[in-house]
């Protein structure tokens, strides 16, 4: 039996492995710095900034991360999807799809205007599996990034 819910402090152990397995298929595991502490206080402190759920049967097999982003145009806030993660058994079993219902439940609680996310180049398997859920590939905007020493750099300009 499959449960979907809000992960708990006691879930940080599990959710931690889930992410580090996350950071390993996406190449950057050797950068991945989030520890136990870091996540609670990230997500279960006073001033949480995010929202974590956890898919379990038995154990735990999945977890979508999701922020608020206050309003935007339309004075609604945006709900970003930040991380979903299956494990491998458990992928084309239904997990990831009830993560992302639970996701969406959230954003409309929030009355977000959209849930936005970013795919990793080359996943195909996670285009085809968002696609079957309504999702659409953005093709107006193009992300960028900077990173830390272009960050600083910018900064002391």
């Amino acid at each position: 039996m499959l449960t979907v819910r809000p992960a708990q402090p006691e879930d940080v152990p599990a959710v931690l492995e889930l992410m580090r397995a996350l950071a390993a298929f996406e190449g950057y595991l050797d950068d991945f710095a989030v520890d136990a502490q870091a996540l609670l206080d990230r997500a279960f402190g006073p001033s949480a900034q995010c929202q974590v759920f956890v898919a379990e049967s038995g154990s735990l097999c999945g977890y979508a991360v999701a922020q608020s982003i206050a309003f935007t145009y339309d004075l609604r806030p945006s709900v970003r999807l930040k991380e979903l993660y299956v494990v491998e058994a458990q992928r084309g079993s239904g997990v990831g799809k009830r993560l992302m219902q639970r996701v969406a439940q959230w954003a409309q609680a929030q009355n977000a205007g959209r849930l936005l996310w970013d795919v990793l180049a080359g996943n195909d398997a996670a285009e085809r599996f968002y696609a079957r859920l309504g999702g659409r590939r953005e093709v107006k905007w193009v992300a960028y990034e900077m990173g830390a020493q272009a960050l600083q750099r910018l900064a002391g300009d």
